[in-house]
């Protein structure tokens, strides 16, 4: 069973910093947004699997498949 603290750590903070939406051209950086990483540009949704970001555009969830809070 995995501890709450493991839980609200998703993805190490160092990671977070340098990764970009692989669909956008000008590869904005990504938001997380609970167990997901969010393009505040292109709106798309990619998962994060035990810790590993999953940045394939056709793996993301397309706005209108998602309920994120868009900022």
């Amino acid at each position: 069973m995995i501890g709450r603290r493991e839980e609200q750590m998703v993805l190490d903070p160092k990671l977070l910093e340098i990764l970009a939406c692989p669909a956008c051209d000008d590869r904005p950086p990504l938001r997380l947004e609970g167990e997901t990483l969010v393009c505040d540009e292109c709106h798309r949704v990619y998962p994060i699997h035990d810790g590993i970001p999953i940045l394939l555009p056709d793996e993301a969830l397309q706005p209108e498949q998602t309920d994120v809070n868009h900022q």
